[in-house]
């Protein structure tokens, strides 16, 4: 699919929103008149009034319903996403800007604090409300959404009948968990964090918080061959886009992923599991995430990519063309 206009007109003219009466967190806190930002394209196809070729689309962690860009060059025809076969919907997640989050309620850091299977059972009741689904296709996630993927599964497996989990993991530990403590301390050292006073001060908190995570996007051998003055300069603009984040959206989302554990429940998945990895993605490695994980989740199977994108891989998707075709004849409605 080509954009015929610009991607900004594109997805403003996509756009949709719903607001839920309440939902309610795991915690037990819950929120009213609660707001879901989501866009849908492709075809649906039903069973009555059924939708029955519906696949979610989990963005990654501060992303929103715009990520579903990421399986645009596969969705012409006879292609393994071709939107005349399927019905996408993409959620802009808990916790992200766009939908129900600590910036958008303005309660800042009196917020709900969340878990990812908080995110799950908000998409899961977004679904329900707004489209009639309690029966999914499958569900496309990448990095945090891959998180989203899995939860999914293990809470509810009926509810899925793919899942495709991409440069994620089973767990947030090691080097990944130290990043998220030190991206936390970098924020709470900030006294303004706690008063809810937005001043430069924060918004340096922001940018530094931010930048910690620059390491962990493109593979280290593209960082490598990158000139020292070209790599400043990308260093500085990586910094100066996250101004336009809010700290407590990433704060949050943070202590989310950070938190984030289900190794021990893989044995409940039945949704067929496609798993995607990267041999030079920083964060989740194969032999670390993807393959231990293809280990112990039954009826799944995995393809490592090779990609100087590193973690950013998802945008290159057409590199596996072929194996993503072949797992999804099976699906094809």
């Amino acid at each position: 699919m080509g954009f015929k206009i610009c991607e900004d007109e594109y997805f403003d003219q996509k756009r949709e929103t719903y607001v839920m009466d309440s939902f309610e967190f795991t915690g037990g806190e819950i929120l009213e008149n609660v707001m879901v930002e989501f866009m849908t394209f492709g075809t649906p196809k039903y069973d009555g009034n059924v939708i029955t070729n519906a696949i979610v689309y989990c963005h990654g962690s501060l992303g929103n319903f715009t990520s579903v860009k990421k399986i645009f060059p596969l969705n012409y025809e006879n292609a393994p996403f071709d939107e005349s076969k399927y019905f996408f919907i993409s959620i802009s997640a808990l916790g992200s800007p766009g939908s129900c989050s600590p910036s958008s309620t303005g309660m800042k850091n009196n917020f709900p604090s969340y878990t990812i299977e908080d995110v799950a059972n908000f998409q899961k009741q977004f679904l329900a409300e707004k489209f009639g689904i309690d029966h999914v296709l499958g569900i496309i996630g990448n990095s945090m959404g891959g998180f989203v993927a899995l939860t999914s599964a293990i809470l509810y497996p009926d509810f899925a009948e793919f899942i495709m989990p991409g440069v994620s993991s089973y767990k947030v530990a090691g080097h990944d968990y130290i990043l998220s403590k030190f991206v936390n301390e970098i924020i709470v050292s900030d006294e303004n964090y706690e008063k809810g006073i937005l001043n430069d001060s924060i918004k340096r908190t922001i940018k530094l918080a931010s930048l910690a995570e620059f390491n962990f996007g493109i593979s280290k051998e593209a960082l490598r061959a990158t000139p020292n003055d070209e790599l400043s300069q990308n260093f500085e603009e990586f910094g100066d886009e996250s101004l336009f984040m809010d700290v407590y959206d990433i704060k949050y989302c943070n202590e989310a992923c950070m938190n984030y554990d289900v190794e021990n429940d893989l044995d409940k998945i039945k949704s067929k599991t496609f798993i995607i990895s990267c041999s030079q993605d920083p964060h989740f490695p194969p032999e670390l995430d993807g393959i231990p994980m293809s280990e112990m989740i039954k009826d799944s199977q995995i393809v490592i990519m090779d990609s100087l994108l590193g973690h950013l891989c998802f945008n290159e998707l057409e590199n596996i063309a072929d194996e993503l075709k072949a797992f999804m004849k099976d699906f094809e409605v």
